[in-house]
């Protein structure tokens, strides 16, 4: 290609004289001097060995060889014009889409969204919740949050976000009715609220009572609901008792609305993973999502443990 044309540059003024059939307008466009396009046109029909205008008094038409050089020419420079507005559009754009589960937007995202706006002032963040994970292969989406296996994810890189710790929690007002259930065994006698996860996979009371060494309890009345969000609110109502996920209940525990029960946790060695697709590069403002994402995870693993009972 080196050997074939003298410089890019060359095609950039081959195309402007051929778009204005004008050597001197093409000058003008071009910010130069109406000989140094004619030379420029000269080395480049020297270097192909063919004529590519015809020179008549005061005007030039592109030859047949021309005519056909310069379509070739437009297009591909056409595309390389929009292939770098587009690069610079997306090293510029301000706007990180976040994928993740309405819980994790509302209970790990929103009490931190006054320090991301503190750290990252110029990114705007969307956050965009789904009853199941997107594939953001096929979405226009940087950045996700999944619990689960990494190597489930072949396609994505993965980064630890929080460990998955479970506890039963619930609120001081029904502990106050119904007294505080030391051990596993005593929640058996309490009312519990159940998640029904409609797609993703989620721990359930059977498989927590089972890490406790009991049994799973009878299916007699219970509430059930398919909204972890909704969940925490019938908690939070006095409802009754439910399965707390530690990274998002952390604030709730603390603040005292929500209180550990039942003396057990439950460490199921999953985790919760920031990810983001191996097939495309993350742009600058994504990178500084993911690395503040990383940062606040590791902030949080590094606070001392919340739960007042129990060590499971």
């Amino acid at each position: 290609m080196r050997r074939l044309l003298p410089s890019a540059a060359s095609l950039i003024v081959f195309e402007a004289a051929g778009r204005h059939q004008n050597f001197t307008r093409a000058a003008g466009e071009l910010g130069m001097t109406q000989a140094a396009v004619s030379y420029a046109i000269r080395g480049l029909e020297d270097q192909l060995g063919v004529l590519l205008f015809h020179r008549v008094h005061r005007a030039v038409e592109l030859t047949e060889a021309g005519e056909k050089f310069h379509a070739d020419v437009s297009v591909g420079l056409a595309r390389i014009q929009k292939s770098a507005e587009d690069i610079r559009a997306k090293g510029r754009e301000t706007n990180v889409t976040l994928s993740a589960s309405t819980a994790f937007a509302s209970m790990w995202m929103l009490p931190r969204l006054n320090r991301l706006r503190e750290d990252l002032p110029e990114i705007d963040l969307r956050i965009q919740t789904s009853v199941r994970d997107l594939d953001l292969d096929e979405e226009p989406i940087p950045l996700g949050v999944r619990g689960g296996d990494p190597s489930q994810w072949p396609r994505y890189h993965a980064a630890l976000l929080a460990d998955e710790v479970i506890n039963a929690v619930a609120s001081p007002a029904y502990i106050d009715v119904h007294g505080m259930p030391e051990t596993p065994a005593d929640l058996l006698q309490h009312s519990l609220i159940h998640l029904e996860e409609p797609v993703r996979r989620a721990c359930d009371w059977t498989e927590w009572f089972g890490s406790a060494g009991l049994a799973s309890p009878s299916q007699g009345k219970r509430l059930a609901i398919n909204d972890y969000v909704l969940v925490v609110q019938a908690v939070l109502a006095g409802e009754g008792i439910a399965l707390g996920w530690e990274h998002l209940i952390a604030g709730q525990v603390r603040s005292g609305a929500l209180v550990p029960v039942g003396g057990h946790v439950l460490k199921t060695g999953h985790a919760f993973y920031v990810v983001w697709p191996r097939s495309r590069e993350l742009n600058a403002q994504a990178r500084r999502v993911r690395d503040w994402l990383l940062e606040e995870g590791a902030r949080y693993r590094s606070e001392s443990p919340i739960w007042i009972r129990g060590a499971g």
